[in-house]
């Protein structure tokens, strides 16, 4: 099984077979790929390790830096167009109540803010399946990159795209609520559900929890019956999410207040940032077995005059 498809592995081949004839050492190249690799402050398995195999500070890092994005996305986005789009309970409870007084209209636009929110975790998760199949470990990266992509497009777009109405509903709204569900599904995926970054209601429940286990007073010591203790790493993880997705928002209120659109730019290149490790790794990967594949071609292109 390849790590990328054979289309993309074919296009990379043919313009570093032209390099090579230009006599591009790729000895030198891969080193300055792996001088950046460990130059980024990325643990470096934040991408790649899934569900049991990550560590707590993989999932830390990974909670404080999608929540941020999220807190950001959401709080900034109804700053811009006027609605919050990274939590579907709302939307639903909207939804009855404007069909429980006969407004269909209002229900429509509703329905296409989940419908939305649906698709973007349902491309998501076929991206990831994708990239599974063709075991590519950059595969999580590759998904924070596209969702980059829409990121942008909302923000180059986000006044045209006000404009055009569906349903009563902006195209911008149906945009952000597609991003935050490919947002949620890949932190969701990555993690086994162990973060989730769009909604807060189960993370500020589950806090509760935690905090009355932290302080409950273990007084008599009863036989055959465990100590009710609290789960620290899972409290801190909790409220890392917390504190980032309201910091998120904060920065993201404020910037769609000053800058606008614009702010898109910033948090797009930061989920960039953060699938920039994963990705160099593929391409260091991807170099070693194409200097395989032409190390027998080598003493005949270098005899030839």
């Amino acid at each position: 099984m390849r790590r990328i498809p054979r289309a993309i592995q074919l296009i990379v081949a043919r313009y570093l077979r032209r390099l090579l004839r230009n006599r591009l050492d790729t000895q030198q190249l891969q080193a300055v790929i792996e001088s950046a690799v460990a130059s980024l402050p990325i643990q470096e398995k934040l991408l790649v390790r899934e569900g049991a195999l990550r560590s707590e500070s993989l999932n830390r890092q990974l909670a404080w830096a999608m929540a941020f994005v999220a807190g950001a996305v959401n709080a900034g986005g109804f700053l811009a167009v006027g609605h919050y789009t990274s939590h579907m309970t709302g939307v639903v409870s909207s939804m009855a109540d404007v069909l429980a007084e006969g407004d269909l209209t209002t229900a429509l636009a509703a329905l296409a803010m989940m419908l939305s929110f649906l698709g973007g975790a349902f491309f998501c998760s076929t991206l990831i399946s994708f990239g599974q199949r063709r075991r590519m470990r950059s595969r999580y990266a590759l998904t924070l990159v596209v969702e980059a992509a829409f990121m942008l497009v909302f923000g180059f777009m986000g006044n045209r795209l006000q404009e055009e109405m569906e349903f009563t509903l902006p195209m911008t709204v149906m945009l952000l609520c597609f991003i935050m569900g490919m947002h949620n599904a890949v932190t969701s995926i990555i993690s086994g559900a162990a973060v989730r970054t769009t909604h807060l209601t189960g993370t500020i429940t589950d806090i509760g929890i935690e905090l009355s286990r932290l302080t409950y007073v273990n007084v008599h010591q009863r036989r055959g019956r465990a100590r009710i203790l609290a789960n620290r790493p899972k409290l801190i993880l909790l409220l890392l999410i917390l504190v980032s997705f309201l910091s998120g928002g904060v920065v993201g209120a404020l910037g769609f207040k000053h800058i606008g659109f614009k702010l898109t730019v910033p948090l797009a290149g930061f989920l960039c940032f953060l699938a920039a490790r994963p990705l160099l790794l593929e391409l260091r990967l991807l170099l070693h077995r194409l200097r395989k594949q032409w190390a027998p071609d080598d003493p005949g292109s270098s005899a030839d005059p």
